[in-house]
């Protein structure tokens, strides 16, 4: 492999990270689900021992995601990680949030009640999502923050990279743009929940109430993913002139990168005919169960591709709004050769962990969830 196709090749291992960890999100809109759709306390810890079978593949993968970026693309990770550490901290405070809520609400010597936890489960739900999607559209927004490489000889404060005002990424949120996907992936979350409870819990009015919550998220869902894609796909993109490394400011960039590379508007299409595809087949036929797959399927496939086209075709995938020439590419961002190439070889074992989280999976959902469970004493 060539220095070029190891970067591409490692903006793919975390695009698709990124992807599976959206997927996974279902964990996240299930909790934010809770008091909507269980009405009673029986029916609320059924949802809770659903989704608290799964929460540890979500937080993994959320771990994993930011360590593919700390290894392949050190310059962003001390970027955003370190910069917009405000924005990043109060995602990790509401998993870890998640994490407690789940292990405490109904052991012994619980003071606070297992509606306080509960409520946690229900902030992780609605808080993590949105923040999340907030960060990832900075990809196409930009962020403020400076890069000086220059500073790596200042022996009192060799730092690179600094956040441009004192909001250290809290300003992300100021954009309405930025609010808008994130309300997309707080209601794509919920639509995954309601599939995933519709699929993992054997109990009618628990699917019913999942299906009369799915109607409302899927058009909020629809009306704020659509506005976002369509205003990016013709506001002006972060382009790089690979021959003098500058960054300018490219016409209808991502429409242009989805038109160059045809195989991501492909990936793109199929994603969203899929979504829709599971989706509406669940609203309308009231025996069919299973459409979290398709729909999982389709979130990966489109986040996939909209990560791809930020990434790849000469791209800033980080832009800086302060100081445009400090927006961040592959090739100004990533690692040593080396370092890449090593990894490379290491991330073979990738389908292996791959397949051992498939047979954890099915190991897990043998049996379908059902009151009986709540009463076993492992149960959360």
């Amino acid at each position: 492999m060539t220095y070029i196709l190891l970067q591409q090749y490692w903006w793919f291992i975390v695009s698709l990270l990124g992807a599976l960890l959206v997927f996974l999100l279902f964990v996240q809109g299930g909790n934010s689900l809770l008091m909507t759709i269980g009405h009673t306390e029986e029916k609320r810890r059924m949802l809770i021992n659903s989704t608290g079978r799964k929460w540890e593949f979500t937080f993994t993968t959320l771990v994993t995601f930011g360590g593919a970026f700390f290894a392949s693309f050190p310059l962003f990770y001390s970027t955003s990680f370190g910069g917009a550490y405000w924005l990043w901290m109060i995602i990790l405070f509401t998993f870890v949030l998640q994490a407690v809520s789940y292990e405490f609400q109904n052991r012994i010597g619980n003071i606070l009640g297992a509606r306080t936890f509960q409520t946690f489960l229900v902030i992780n739900g609605i808080v993590g999502p949105l923040l999340l999607g907030g960060a990832v559209a900075t990809f196409f927004d930009g962020s403020n923050f400076i890069i000086d490489k220059g500073n790596l000889t200042n022996g009192l404060q060799p730092i690179i990279s600094k956040w441009a005002n004192a909001s250290n990424g809290l300003d992300a949120l100021l954009d309405p743009w930025n609010l808008i996907f994130g309300l997309a992936v707080l209601y794509l979350s919920r639509i995954l929940g309601s599939l995933y409870f519709i699929n993992n819990i054997a109990d009618n009015e628990i699917r019913n109430n999942s299906r009369k919550r799915l109607r409302l998220d899927f058009v909020i869902f629809l009306i704020t993913f659509l506005a976002f894609i369509i205003r990016t796909l013709f506001k002006d993109g972060y382009a790089l002139n690979s021959a003098t490394g500058t960054i300018y400011m490219e016409p209808m960039k991502y429409l242009d990168n989805f038109i160059q590379m045809w195989w991501l508007t492909i990936i793109l299409l199929i994603g969203v005919v899929l979504v829709l595809y599971g989706t509406c087949k669940t609203l309308f036929k009231s025996n069919y169960i299973s459409g979290i797959w398709p729909v999982g399927i389709g979130v990966v496939l489109t986040v996939l591709a909209l990560l791809l086209c930020v990434g790849y075709n000469n791209t800033a995938y980080y832009p800086s709004n302060a100081d445009i020439q400090s927006s961040l590419t592959l090739s100004n961002s990533c690692s040593s050769e080396f370092t890449l190439r090593t990894m490379a070889y290491v991330s073979i074992f990738i389908p292996f962990v791959l397949a051992y989280i498939i047979i954890a999976w099915r190991s897990i959902d043998k049996k379908k969830i059902d009151d009986n469970d709540i009463k076993d004493e492992h149960a959360y």
